[in-house]
């Protein structure tokens, strides 16, 4: 069965998006244990695109097919796992790109809902917390997605986090979202 085309989170409400989160549903992939099988010879470049013996894969549904298997092990290591079997993967990065940001309210009532590259849909908050690291090219802001993984935040999804930043009443430049308040460097609180 084909996977449904991701939303296209411009044109809908907040109403819409909480239930679109909300009718996501993925393999229990923290309940396979399966032996390791191996390496898949696939790898996730830091841009978010995903690679099978060096060429890219190319075909967005398969993609998102991959993302719905993919596990952060408690080592650190990345695997694609099924009840069956279980394979390394490479990320570069993070596992995810967000590619696309959807605000509504500001301060304590903000919220903020990203779109991934697979078109998944996740809410910063207490769950899904945003973390800020510097690097050699600048600030690289990423959000908790599930289990471990992560996604890096597109540097024009990035400016929209700090332009709201800017705006707020606060202290310290951050952003608000579901009642946390995440700090552009440091750490989160709620």
């Amino acid at each position: 069965m084909p996977m449904a085309p991701p939303p296209d989170l411009s044109s809908l409400s907040l109403a819409e998006i909480v239930q679109a989160m909300e009718a996501q549903k993925l393999p229990p992939v923290a309940h396979w244990h399966p032996t390791h099988c191996g390496d898949s010879e696939m790898r996730i470049a830091r841009d978010g695109t995903w690679f099978h013996q060096d060429s890219p894969i190319t075909r967005p549904a398969m993609v998102r097919l991959f993302s719905t298997i993919l596990r952060r092990e408690p080592d650190g290591r990345h695997v694609l796992v099924t009840p069956v079997e279980k394979l390394d993967i490479a990320v570069e990065d993070a596992a995810f790109v967000a590619t696309t940001l959807k605000a509504e309210g500001q301060g304590q009532n903000g919220r903020l809902v990203f779109q991934l590259n697979t078109g998944d849909l996740v809410a910063a908050g207490p769950e899904h917390p945003l973390r800020f690291v510097e690097g050699e090219d600048g600030p690289r802001p990423y959000l908790q997605v599930r289990d471990g993984l992560e996604a890096l935040i597109a540097r024009p999804v990035y400016y929209e986090l700090a332009e709201r930043a800017l705006v707020g009443d606060d202290d310290v430049p951050g952003v608000w979202s579901d009642g946390a308040f995440f700090p552009l460097t440091g750490t989160a609180t709620a």
